[in-house]
């Protein structure tokens, strides 16, 4: 493998992080990990996310996470300010897996992470 070169951020319980993580590593693709859940994530890379993908992608609305929230507390996530307070104290309702490239890229999900490397994103901008 290659010296890690890119930053995964994730659950590692989580089915789409372990599918990524596998689809690095049958690549030869080395990632550094970062557990979201135990070691939270940093505000400025939080700030990174949202500035670089938009709060609309980043939070996942779908997830069970977002689905066990009051309803209240739903409509209040309205601005990337207000899905920021959300994402540093409920970090599961971030759309996984959330990958810091080289160069400063951010991608959101599999699928992103997947075109990126393809595109041969793994070496920068």
């Amino acid at each position: 493998m290659t010296t890690p070169a890119l930053t995964l951020y994730g659950i590692p319980n989580c089915d789409t992080v372990q599918r990524a993580r596998a689809w690095l590593a049958e690549r030869g693709l080395a990632a550094r990990f970062h557990d979201f859940k135990k070691q939270g994530v940093p505000p400025a890379v939080l700030d990174h996310w949202l500035q670089a993908a938009g709060w609309q992608t980043l939070i996942n609305r779908q997830g069970q996470t977002w689905r066990k929230l009051a309803p209240a507390d739903q409509a209040a996530v309205v601005d990337a300010a207000s899905a920021r307070a959300l994402a540093l104290v409920q970090p599961s309702v971030i759309k996984r897996p959330v990958v810091d490239w080289p160069g400063g890229g951010v991608t959101v999900g599999l699928q992103a992470l997947i075109a990126r490397a393809e595109a041969g994103g793994e070496a920068g901008e």
